[in-house]
């Protein structure tokens, strides 16, 4: 499509926001009547052709008292949806009471097939009519969609009736899926305080894509691959995934089909995305988005998949989610509970105020075993993924199970001010059970948080952008593994350590150490310690214990049952560069052109 005619479309609707909503609603709350009529209009306008038959079939299936008519009738509309009810959306103009036009307004509504419903059911669409209907808007809001001067039919609109001039282009599924996004991005924009909580920026997504993408670009099959998000908002990340890899195995001579699988918990979003699929034509696609949360009521539970992408919730109370598992304590689901090679049970659980490692837990647990290429995963969490949670916590062992299991190609800093509702520094962890023999045992830490571009304008808290051309540095980074002021490869045993008991002994008054009936020390509990001792400390906890701890206090020892693994890492230990600090020469001259400014300046006021 045409993008001077896209933009013509966007302005159109978004205009009629001005028009009709004004004073009715407020601002933030035009999303919720512009974006359902978007897409009733749309259905309404792929259906008219076919309505005449739509309605001669259900009259048949009514005579011979068939009840489950959805299917024949979707099949006789050549659609994934229908309209059953004796209504277009243009002939709903006609009439003149507001009693009468809201009742056949909602037997329009309610003749659309179910999985439409499910849509303006989670758009709570049907509460908005009152409103319209009160302030005497639906029969303008309508007219509106349905004007001369806009076309979201997939037929073109012609001059006259000799069909030889177009007056208004025909809108394709793609199209409409890009005048539909655009839309939502432009409501999200003017919400931006809410934009961050379902709404990646496409700077990030398209970085994301091509982590996950681009390793295996060159051994791509003609084949059928399949893509999720268990945190998908709008769906945009699984949009572009698509489009990359459609892109990429073109480009290869290779011919793929993508199916996209997501689940979301907001009932608003879920609908957009549901509906900005169905606008698409991908009906089949639209009824593999799940509702409802990814932790507690797993929609693709028995399934897994090629490409992973998310982008969860930081710092977001998973509290109700324990509670239905049962409580945290009880929960026993096997995407959060592991066990190592002795049987000991590695419980994955976080504190119940940040569940964002789950949702990375959850996609590990979805990847494939069986196939060449196996499953990669991109998803982006806050600082606290790294390091929060001390040894033998759910967090630490979260990080013990990815790094031990040799899942964890690379982790990316990005820089601050990327998001549109947080500030803070956000890190892509990069997966995959297929490893490179390269990359096998390895992790691979890319500094990119000075890789970024100043926007001119802020949108909400996100203040920077990865252009195309840092996008291609950084994933230039990532595939050559190159070692570097910005990015460095390491072992996976190099985050994990030991947390050890030290304890040391009571003594008499006579300085003798204090013993029990069985002749061991008795524990002096006022000095008992604790340590971190790096995997990589030379000789272990004997070498610790010898090196660092028996020197001066001999009586020393290590309660070994006590002993816990951690995994843990700041990017700070292994990119902090300390500024230079100036020579006191320096400072003594710049003290002294500082003092003969003031002494001229002094003089000058004087006289």
């Amino acid at each position: 499509m045409d993008n001077q005619v896209h933009n013509a479309i966007v302005n159109f609707i978004w205009g009629i926001a001005d028009d009709c909503l004004r004073d009715i609603y407020v601002r933030g709350k035009y999303r919720d009547v512009i974006l359902p009529m978007t897409v009733i209009r749309r259905l309404d306008a792929m259906l008219e052709d076919t309505k005449p038959a739509v309605l001669e079939m259900k009259k048949m299936l009514d005579d011979a008292g068939i009840t489950n008519q959805w299917p024949a009738l979707c099949n006789t509309a050549g659609q994934a949806f229908c309209n059953a009810s004796p209504f277009r959306l243009r002939d709903l103009t006609s009439r003149a009471k507001k009693q009468t036009l809201k009742a056949d307004f909602e037997a329009y509504l309610d003749g659309f097939s179910p999985n439409v419903q499910e849509i303006l059911a989670k758009f709570q669409f049907k509460n908005q009519i009152d409103t319209m209907i009160e302030a005497d808007i639906l029969g303008a809001v309508i007219e509106k969609f349905i004007s001369h001067d806009i076309n979201l039919s997939p037929n073109p609109v012609y001059k006259d009736d000799s069909k030889t001039q177009i007056k208004l282009p025909a809108l394709d599924n793609h199209g409409m899926g890009t005048v539909f996004e655009e839309l939502v991005r432009r409501f999200n924009e003017a919400n931006n305080e809410e934009a961050g909580e379902h709404w990646t920026p496409r700077d990030v997504v398209d970085l994301m894509a091509d982590l996950v993408v681009l390793p295996i670009a060159d051994r791509l099959m003609d084949a059928t691959y399949s893509c999720y998000d268990g945190a998908c908002g709008t769906g945009g990340m699984l949009t572009v995934a698509q489009d990359r890899l459609l892109t990429l195995a073109k480009r290869r001579g290779k011919e793929v089909s993508i199916h996209l699988f997501g689940q979301e918990v907001q009932p608003e979003t879920y609908a957009i995305c549901k509906a900005d699929m169905l606008l698409k034509g991908d009906g089949e696609q639209a009824e593999h988005i799940a509702y409802g949360s990814t932790l507690s009521a797993d929609g693709h539970a028995t399934r897994q998949f090629d490409f992973m992408l998310a982008n969860p919730p930081y710092g977001k109370s998973w509290k109700t989610d324990a509670e239905k598992m049962g409580g945290k304590k009880d929960i026993l689901d096997s995407r959060f509970n592991a066990y190592l090679e002795d049987g000991t049970q590695l419980v994955m659980l976080p504190k119940v105020s940040d569940g964002q490692l789950l949702f990375l837990l959850n996609n590990v647990a979805k990847m494939k075993k069986d196939t060449p290429l196996g499953s990669r995963i991109a998803e982006v969490h806050n600082g606290s993924s790294l390091f929060t949670g001390d040894a033998g916590s759910g967090e630490s062992n979260a990080r013990r199970f990815l790094f031990e299991n040799d899942l964890v190609e690379a982790i990316i800093a990005l820089p601050d001010g990327m998001f549109y509702n947080t500030p803070l520094g956000t890190f892509i962890w990069v997966l995959s059970n297929k490893k490179t023999e390269e990359r096998k045992g390895k992790v691979q830490l890319i500094n990119a948080t000075e890789m970024k571009s100043s926007m001119w304008k802020n949108m909400g808290k996100k203040n920077a952008e990865i252009t195309p051309a840092l996008r291609n540095e950084i994933i230039r980074i990532f595939m050559s593994m190159e070692e570097s002021a910005v990015s460095k490869c390491f072992d996976n045993d190099e985050f994990g350590h030991w947390r050890i008991t030290i304890l040391l002994p009571e003594y008499d008054s006579e300085g003798n150490v204090k013993k029990d009936k069985k002749g061991r020390p008795i524990v002096d509990k006022t000095r008992t310690n604790t340590a971190i001792v790096p995997f990589k400390y030379e000789g272990g906890i004997d070498g610790y214990m010898k090196t660092e701890i028996l020197p001066y206090t001999p009586d020393a020892w290590v309660d070994e049952k006590k002993t816990l693994i951690g995994y843990e890492l700041t990017f700070t230990k292994y990119f902090f560069e300390p500024r230079q600090i100036r020579d006191i020469d320096t400072i003594a001259v710049d003290i002294k052109d500082v003092e003969m400014q003031m002494a001229g300046i002094l003089s000058e006021v004087l006289s």
